[in-house]
């Protein structure tokens, strides 16, 4: 019925149908087989009942079917390994065809999926996206700083000086002092007791002060304005 219109069975269904067709040859040599082995155990029985009333004759006969016998069965066990190897090459096709549709249709999907992937439009919008980044960021900043020039008062400046200089005297140090450096293991480092107000006083090089100056700009810079 498959071809009744000339239309050609999918590999799918003709491996099928072969699985099936050599499944039913198998239990039917498996049937053969086992009515030859009844057949078998009769004429063994009807040889030894023969032999015990000396029926040479018919023992000889009945002794050529049992070699007969024992052929044939022997010959079906040969056919059902047989066909039990076809039915396993079949699995074996079944099984190669399953993993060439599935690499074809991963192949059609991955197709499908390069081609919807545009790479130059996607470049284009990652520097686009850059270019508007750096827009946003500097916008950002002008916005800040015009936002910082436009809510400063008079006198903020002093009053930041005003906080920086409280917070100096809360450490011991003062604009015209610097942070004594810790002393080092097999040197000697003399560190004068606090005088005037808890102030430290210490020996330093030019360059401790000038470390000290930057870090006083930078927390001047970082007191927030009202």
């Amino acid at each position: 019925m498959g071809n009744l219109f000339g239309k050609e069975k999918p590999l799918k269904e003709v491996l099928r149908e072969n699985k099936r067709m050599i499944s039913r040859a198998v239990r039917e040599l498996d049937r053969e087989r086992t009515s030859l082995e009844r057949e078998e155990k009769r004429l063994t029985i009807e040889i030894k009942k023969a032999a015990k009333q000396q029926q040479m004759t018919a023992v000889a006969i009945m002794a050529k079917d049992l070699v007969r016998t024992r052929a044939h069965v022997t010959k079906f066990i040969e056919m059902r390994s047989h066909l039990q190897s076809c039915g396993l090459k079949l699995q074996t096709v079944k099984s190669h065809q399953a993993m060439a549709d599935a690499m074809k249709s991963t192949t059609k999907a991955m197709m499908k999926m390069n081609q919807a992937v545009d790479a130059p439009a996607i470049n284009k919008m990652m520097k686009e996206f850059e270019k508007e980044n750096m827009k946003s960021e500097l916008m950002q900043e002008v916005m800040g700083d015009m936002m910082d020039d436009a809510m400063e008062q008079d006198g903020d400046a002093e009053e930041e000086d005003q906080i920086v200089s409280q917070v100096l005297d809360e450490i011991g140090v003062s604009f015209g002092q610097e942070i004594p450096d810790a002393p080092t293991l097999g040197t000697t480092t003399q560190v004068e007791q606090p005088s005037q107000g808890g102030k430290v006083a210490v020996g330093a090089a030019d360059s401790s002060l000038n470390d000290l100056e930057a870090r006083l700009n930078n927390l001047n810079s970082d007191v927030p304005k009202a």
